[in-house]
């Protein structure tokens, strides 16, 4: 059962690590650290992602500052209490990391299966291209569930758009990262980092019968 709980959220990355890690917390005499990944893209732009790694994975591994790795994860989401309300963490939770200075082709990657969690917004940017935003709710072990901001583009922007709450839909992508100004006052702005699946390909799963509520 959990196997195919964890197969529905699959994340391959491949990248420098920008700073040591830090300690994060302890869960059952386990603790977690969390660090950075810089990732290339196909441009000269990177993603700088958040890493959470078990002490268990780090033990007889040099994974200091400016090292390759190679992790292998899911996409994880957590609510947290900053700056006077909650807001939604993601990280990639390492299941295996491995040392490797080889190219590789597609170094992020990402698979998710999981239901449509909020109304899809349709939208165009200032150049032109069409945007649909979404939530995905995607289920984790023990009755949880990890609440995954995805963007479709062009096509599939037009077609997520009709999507409705509880359609099962399925995704591939990669994670980015991306920085935005907000405003604290009218003095004050600070800048902000957002993570987001950009989907390359989705398919929505026809489960008329097996539609879920799963934004709790």
């Amino acid at each position: 059962m959990i196997d195919n709980v964890i197969s529905n959220n699959v994340v391959t990355v491949h990248g420098i690590i920008k700073e040591n890690p830090i300690f994060s917390h302890e869960m059952y005499g386990e603790k977690f650290y969390n660090t950075k990944l810089v990732v290339p893209r196909l441009s000269e732009i990177s993603d700088v992602l958040p890493v959470t790694i078990s002490e268990r994975l780090i033990l007889g591994i040099d994974i200091e500052k400016g090292t390759k790795m190679f992790i292998e994860g899911q996409l994880r989401s957590y609510n947290k209490y900053l700056d006077g309300s909650n807001r939604l963490i993601l990280t990639i939770f390492a299941r295996n990391i491995t040392q490797s200075e080889e190219n590789i082709k597609n170094p992020n990657q990402i698979f998710l299966d999981g239901y449509i969690c909020k109304r899809p917004i349709y939208r165009t940017t200032p150049f032109g291209r069409e945007i649909t935003d979404m939530l995905i709710a995607v289920n984790r072990p023990y009755n949880k569930s990890d609440y995954i901001p995805s963007i479709a583009w062009g096509r599939n922007a037009r077609y997520s758009e009709k999507l409705k709450v509880g359609d099962r839909i399925r995704v591939w992508g990669r994670i980015q990262s991306r920085e935005y100004q907000k405003k604290i006052s009218d003095e004050e702005t600070i800048t902000r980092t957002a993570y987001e699946i950009s989907i390359s390909k989705m398919e929505v799963v026809d489960t008329s019968e097996n539609k879920q509520d799963n934004c709790k």
